[in-house]
């Protein structure tokens, strides 16, 4: 059962571009003020269900506090960042943050958490840096949205380490700090750009659940956490991009030079290498 969840979980957030090109017709910003307010209303409503009320102490404890509002910061920044990538027909770009994020995500832990990584894994980050140069190179900018959304999506894991709660209470805490930044988004009209009384019906039913597009992966993800090991999971996790990936080429018709698949195709190896890494040390030794 825990590949199945996890499976469902990574090919849910794969698909999720398109639910997201369907309120096109919605700022970014206001998009992102209903995920984070009908997410923390979904997640109140399954933590009421469960008769779960043990995110009050996260709020007690200093140290919780600060990393609460860190991780807020940072998934809100990442959903921020995907939307507007997703609509501004950039879901290749936002494809390539999350192929590279698992490499940011290591490179955090050991800058702030001092975790060792194998010499294999350091060649990886040089073979995925070469394919960052050229991407830059072809592209003529550096890809800063494929950063900012491994970056912020590194950090939400660098700080979701340092709270000791489970994913929907998490979340729920999360979401709540976030949660007045939303309404400004919604209520400030230098923040809009959004005629909410003219939208169709269907818009605002996709706006609404936003809360339940967000949660359920989350919560099918922390199903399979529990029955999966660490590198199972590992190698599962990059279905979501490549599929972000053939989404942006095939679907939603993004230019895709061939050049650039020079510098994907670094970035790919660099992957494999990284995920690879471990059995390789292990037979090198024996």
């Amino acid at each position: 059962m825990g590949v199945f969840y996890a499976v469902i979980a990574y090919v849910f957030w794969g698909l999720s571009p398109l639910y997201w090109r369907f309120l096109s017709n919605v700022g970014p910003l206001q998009i992102l003020a209903f995920r984070i307010l009908f997410s923390l209303i979904f997640v109140f409503i399954l933590l009421k269900i469960q008769k779960t009320t043990c995110w009050f102490r996260l709020f007690k404890e200093p140290r919780s506090r600060i990393f609460i509002i860190g991780a807020a910061l940072a998934v809100t920044v990442n959903w921020g960042g995907y939307i507007w990538a997703v609509n501004s027909g950039m879901a290749v770009a936002a494809s390539l943050g999350y192929f590279i994020c698992p490499l940011i995500s290591i490179l955090l832990g050991v800058i702030f958490l001092r975790e060792k990584i194998l010499p294999l894994q350091w060649v990886s980050f040089g073979i995925a840096a070469f394919g960052v140069v050229l991407l830059s190179v072809f592209t003529g900018s550096f890809p800063w949205i494929s950063f900012i959304l491994a970056l912020s999506f590194g950090g939400y894991g660098l700080f979701k380490k340092k709270i000791t709660a489970g994913s929907l209470e998490g979340l729920f805490s999360e979401t709540l700090v976030s949660s007045p930044l939303a309404a400004a988004m919604l209520f400030i009209p230098a923040w809009g750009g959004t005629d909410f009384p003219a939208l169709p019906v269907h818009t605002w039913v996709l706006l609404v659940l936003c809360g339940p597009v967000t949660v359920a992966p989350l919560y099918w993800f922390s199903k399979s956490a529990r029955h999966l090991s660490l590198s199972a999971l590992g190698f599962l996790q990059y279905l979501n991009p490549t599929i972000q990936f053939l989404l942006g080429v095939f679907v939603f018709r993004e230019p895709f030079p061939r050049q650039n698949l020079t510098a994907f195709i670094c970035i790919w190896v660099s992957v494999l290498l990284f995920s690879a890494a471990p059995m390789i040390q292990k037979r090198i030794k024996t």
